[in-house]
C-alpha cells in the first residue's frame, strides 16, 4: 500500500471534546482498515494557555504549541484537518480555566486585568493572543464552502422542526446607530504596490503613540479604518433603552464578544453601564475598589461585589434592582435561574441568537420565562440590516415551511485573517483625543480617523489573492449547483465598494455564461434569498468574513434546525482541506446536563459530515478503500438519521455514544453490502452482524449509566483517562470494537 495517509483531529473543548473520546476509536478502527492513520492535534483553551507558558511548567506538563504546528500544516498541499468547534474565550472563561489550571498544580499566572510593569503586560500579551477568535485566523488558510447536506436536507423535510407562528402585529424590530458606528466612517483604501506601515495615534497635544509598526501590506490588498464613537454608542443606547420601555419590549444586546475579542466587549461593557447608570453613579467607587469591568458583564459584577461589606452589598443590590425595575425587561439566557442578556459576553453571540429568535416568532425570553417581542440591539449598522429585512419578511409572510423550502449555501471570504476577524490586532481603545493615521513608507498617511479617548479604532485587511480565490469558488459552486448566485456587497460602505470593484474585474476572467450571478446589497440579498427558498429555491450567498459567520447559522436554523448540521469545507488555497464541523454555541449547556445527569445530548451529525468529505480527499489521492468509506459513511449517516438514532434530549435515552454506536452499527452495514471492495466487505460484516446481534445488549449499557452526575475532573482540562471512562461506557461495545481494531490495523 502507498505511504499511509494522515487525518489530523483537533481536541478542543466542552461538548465537542467528550463526544470525540467517544467517537475517535471507532474512526480508528474504520480507517484503518483503509491505510489512514488518525492523529489529534490540542487547541482546546486549556491546551493553547499551557502551550503559552512552557517555561513555568514542569517538563511532564509542558505541551507542545499544536495550534502553531497546524498552522503551518494549513499551507501544506496533503493537510487533511478535522477541525471541532473550539471556545473563543472571553476574558471571564479564559480566566476560570487559568484557576482550574492552577488547582491542578500547573504554575500559571493570573490574567492581569490592569497590568503594572513589563512584566505584567508580557504575560497580559501572552493571555491576549490565546482570548476570541484566536483558532480560526490561523487554521482558515483557504475560503469557506459551507451548505447543507442532502442527507440532512432530505431529513429536515422528512420531520420537519418546530417554526413560530408570527404576527403581523409583531413589535420586534432591530436597532442600529444612525451615525457613529463602524459602518458610517469606515474609510477604504487598495494599494497599488506593496507597502510597509505603522498605525499611530497624533494626540491633541502634539506628541505621537505609536500602536502597530512593521505591518507588510501587498499589491492589491484592501485595508480600511474604522471608529465607534463611544459618546454616541452610549447616546444610542440610552434611547433605545427609553423607546424599549415606552414600547414594551425586551431589550436584547446581540453582539460577538467572543471572535470580536477587543471591540465588542468593550461595546457590551458600554451598554451594561448606560443601563445602570445610577449605580455606576452612586458606587462608581466602590464597583472599582472590588475590580468590576462592566465589559465582564453582570455576572461578574455580583461576584466581584461579594469581597465588600454586607452594607455595601445590600445598598448595590439595591440599586442595580432599581434600575431593572425602571428600566425595559431584558431578554434572558436562562429565565429559571435569573440569567440575563446582560450576565456575560459571550452569552449574546448574534449569530447564534438571532435566528433563534427569528425561528421563535421574532421573541427572546423575558424573566417569566415566556417569549417575548423585543428591540434587537446591534449597534454597528454593517449588518444589522439582514436581520431586520428577516423580520420585516417573515412578519410579512409568516414563518417558512422547512417541508418546502430551499436552502442558502455560503462561500465566505476568511483566508488569510480577511476583515473583521483579522482585525484584533489592529484593534485599539484610544487613549485620547487626536487623529489614528495609518502610515506607510516615506511617512505617507494612507488613511487616518480623528478619534476622541474611548473611542474604538480597528484596521481591516482582505488580501488580493485570497478575495480572487473566493471569487473563483463562487463561480465554481455556481456551476456545479447552477443556483443564483448573489455577491452580498453594499455600495454605500466603503470597504464593500472596493470588493464590488474586484468582483468586476475578476469575474470576466471565468467562463459565467448561463450563470445567474449578480451582486447586491445585504439587505437586497437577503429580501430575494428569502423570496428564493419560501418558493422551494437555492440560492449561494457569497459574502465576506463576518456575513459568512451570520448567514450559516440564520438559514441552517430555519432550514435544518441547527447550523450544526452544515457540511463546512475550507479548500485550502495551496492544496488539502480543511473540514469544520460545525457550531459550539450550545455546547455549555450540553455539558451542564452531562455534568448532573451523566446524558451528552450533543449531535456528532457535524463531524460524520466532515469525516465523508475528508475520505473524499484522501481517495482523490488514489486510496480507493477511502472512497468506498466515504461513500457507505454517507450511507450510514442516512439510515442513522431516517431511523431517528440522533441524541435525545433526555436522560435515560439515547444520547451521543448512543448515536456513535449506531454509527458504527450502520457504516458496518453499508461496508458488508457493498460491492466495490470485496476486501472491506469480508472485514465489516463480521462486526456488522455481531454489532447487530448484541444491539440491545449495547444500548442497554449506555443507557444505564444515565440519570446520576457525572464527575469530569475539570471542565477546561479534564483527564484523557476520566473522559475515556465517562464517553465509553458500554464493555461490550468497546470489546467488540477493540477487537475488530487489533485484527485489522
Amino acid at each position: 500500500m502507498a505511504e499511509k495517509s494522515i487525518i489530523t483531529y483537533t481536541l478542543t473543548d466542552e461538548a465537542p471534546a467528550l463526544a470525540t473520546r467517544s467517537l475517535l476509536p471507532l474512526i480508528r478502527a474504520f480507517a484503518g482498515c483503509a491505510g489512514i492513520g488518525v492523529e489529534t492535534k490540542d487547541i482546546s483553551l486549556a491546551g493553547r494557555i499551557l502551550a503559552a507558558f512552557p517555561e513555568r511548567l514542569k517538563p511532564e506538563q509542558r505541551i507542545p504549541d499544536d495550534l502553531a504546528l497546524l498552522g503551518k500544516m494549513v499551507k501544506e498541499p496533503e493537510a487533511n484537518i478535522i477541525k471541532l468547534p473550539n471556545i473563543s474565550a472571553s476574558v471571564p472563561q479564559l480566566k476560570a480555566a487559568v484557576a482550574e489550571l492552577q488547582e491542578k498544580g500547573y504554575d500559571l499566572p493570573d490574567y492581569p486585568e490592569e497590568p503594572v510593569g513589563e512584566e505584567e503586560s508580557a504575560v497580559r500579551a501572552r493571555y491576549d493572543k490565546i482570548k476570541g477568535s484566536a483558532v480560526n485566523p490561523v487554521l482558515r488558510e483557504g475560503n469557506s464552502d459551507r451548505r447543507a447536506p442532502l442527507s440532512v436536507k432530505n431529513f429536515a423535510r422528512k420531520n420537519p422542526h418546530s417554526m413560530g407562528a408570527w404576527s403581523k402585529d409583531s413589535l420586534t424590530h432591530v436597532a442600529s446607530m444612525e451615525e457613529g458606528d463602524f459602518y458610517g466612517s469606515e474609510k477604504s483604501l487598495t494599494l497599488e504596490k506593496a507597502d510597509r506601515v505603522r498605525i499611530e495615534l497624533k494626540k491633541a497635544d502634539g506628541t505621537t503613540e505609536v500602536l502597530k509598526e512593521g505591518l507588510a501590506l501587498l499589491e492589491g490588498e484592501i485595508i480600511d479604518a474604522a471608529v465607534m464613537d463611544s459618546r454616541k454608542l452610549r447616546e444610542f443606547y440610552a434611547a433605545q433603552i427609553k423607546d424599549a420601555r415606552e414600547k414594551g419590549v425586551l431589550f436584547s444586546l446581540h453582539l460577538k464578544a467572543t471572535m470580536m475579542k477587543v471591540s465588542d466587549p468593550v461595546i457590551f461593557g458600554h451598554a451594561l453601564s448606560v443601563y445602570f447608570a445610577p449605580l455606576f453613579e452612586k458606587f462608581g467607587k466602590e464597583l472599582a475598589a472590588a475590580g468590576v469591568d462592566p465589559n465582564n458583564g453582570l455576572g461578574d459584577l455580583l461576584k466581584k461585589i461579594e469581597s465588600l461589606n454586607d452594607d455595601v452589598q445590600r445598598s448595590i443590590r439595591a440599586e442595580l434592582d432599581a434600575c431593572l425595575a425602571a428600566g425595559p425587561d431584558l431578554a434572558m439566557v436562562d429565565s429559571d435561574r435569573g440569567i440575563t442578556n446582560f450576565h456575560v459576553p459571550s452569552d449574546i453571540i448574534i449569530d447564534a441568537s438571532m435566528p433563534a429568535a427569528i425561528r421563535n416568532s421574532g421573541k427572546m425570553w423575558n424573566k417569566e420565562g415566556k417569549a417575548q417581542d423585543m428591540k434587537a440591539v446591534i449597534p454597528d449598522r454593517s449588518y444589522a440590516g439582514v436581520y431586520q429585512a428577516a423580520v420585516d419578511f417573515c412578519r410579512e409572510n409568516g414563518a417558512f415551511d422547512p417541508v418546502t423550502m430551499g436552502s442558502v449555501a455560503n462561500v465566505g471570504l476568511m483566508a488569510q485573517k480577511a476583515e473583521e476577524y483579522g482585525s484584533h490586532d489592529k484593534t485599539f481603545i484610544v487613549s485620547s483625543e487626536g487623529t489614528v493615521r495609518v502610515v506607510g513608507e516615506g511617512d505617507r498617511i494612507l488613511l487616518e480617523q480623528p478619534v476622541r479617548s474611548g473611542d474604538i479604532f480597528r484596521m481591516c485587511q482582505a488580501k488580493d489573492a485570497p478575495i480572487r480565490d473566493w471569487i473563483k469558488l463562487a463561480v465554481i459552486r455556481a456551476r456545479l449547483t447552477g443556483s443564483k448566485t448573489i455577491f452580498w456587497l453594499d455600495e454605500n460602505r466603503a470597504h464593500d465598494r472596493a470588493l464590488r470593484e474586484k468582483v468586476a474585474a475578476v469575474l470576466p476572467e471565468y467562463d459565467t455564461q448561463g450563470l445567474d450571478i449578480s451582486v447586491l446589497s445585504p439587505v437586497e440579498a437577503t429580501q430575494v434569498s428569502m423570496k428564493e427558498i419560501a418558493a422551494g429555491n437555492d440560492v449561494i450567498s457569497v459574502t465576506g468574513n463576518v456575513l459568512r459567520d451570520y448567514l450559516t447559522d440564520l438559514f441552517p436554523i430555519l432550514e435544518v434546525g441547527t447550523s450544526a448540521k452544515m457540511l463546512s469545507v475550507v479548500p485550502l488555497m495551496n492544496g488539502g482541506g480543511l473540514y469544520e464541523t460545525g457550531a459550539g454555541g450550545s455546547a455549555p449547556k450540553h455539558v451542564q446536563q452531562f455534568l448532573s445527569e451523566n446524558h451528552l445530548r450533543w449531535d456528532s451529525l457535524g463531524e460524520f459530515l466532515a469525516l465523508a468529505v475528508s475520505l473524499e480527499q484522501i481517495a482523490l489521492g488514489g486510496n480507493g478503500k477511502a472512497a468506498v468509506l466515504s461513500k457507505t459513511l454517507d450511507q450510514g449517516t442516512s439510515r442513522l438519521l431516517d431511523n431517528r438514532k440522533s441524541p435525545s434530549r433526555k436522560a435515560g435515552e439515547l444520547d451521543n455514544r448512543g448515536s456513535h454506536f449506531y454509527l458504527a452499527l450502520y457504516w458496518a452495514q453499508a461496508l458488508a453490502e457493498q460491492n466495490d471492495d470485496g476486501e472491506l466487505r469480508d472485514n465489516f460484516a463480521p462486526l456488522y452482524q455481531e454489532l447487530a446481534a448484541k444491539e440491545e445488549d449495547i444500548v442497554e449499557e449506555l443507557n444505564r449509566v444515565q440519570g446520576k452526575g457525572a464527575d469530569m475532573d475539570g471542565y477546561y482540562r479534564a483527564s484523557e483517562e476520566v473522559m475515556a471512562r465517562l464517553m465509553r461506557p458500554s464493555p461490550l461495545f468497546n470489546s467488540i470494537m477493540d477487537e475488530f481494531s487489533l485484527r485489522n490495523n
